[in-house]
């Protein structure tokens, strides 16, 4: 497989928000028992302090792009048949 090969997956799998959602739920479901285990070692050894936080991060932000849910443009409009539209 060549860099461009593997550039043009890269932004089709960009462009798809549900294979994002579906690699960062995978990415969830991987980290958390690292993250549990690293609180465990964490209290041992401070050192570890970092590392859990850095685990913590990728989660939150997978997290982030899970609930992630674009906007559609007719969300932003009160439909027609709204009381507030028809007193308008």
């Amino acid at each position: 497989m060549g860099w461009s090969r593997f550039r043009e997956n890269g932004v089709q799998m960009i462009q798809d928000p549900e294979h994002a959602r579906r690699l960062a739920q995978n990415l969830v479901e991987l980290l958390v028992p690292y993250e549990e285990e690293l609180i465990q070692l964490e209290r041992d050894t401070p050192a570890f302090g970092p590392l859990r936080r850095a685990v913590g991060i990728a989660i939150a932000e997978a997290c982030y792009c899970i609930s992630d849910r674009p906007v559609l443009q007719e969300d932003l409009v009160p439909p027609a048949s709204d009381e507030a539209s028809r007193a308008r």
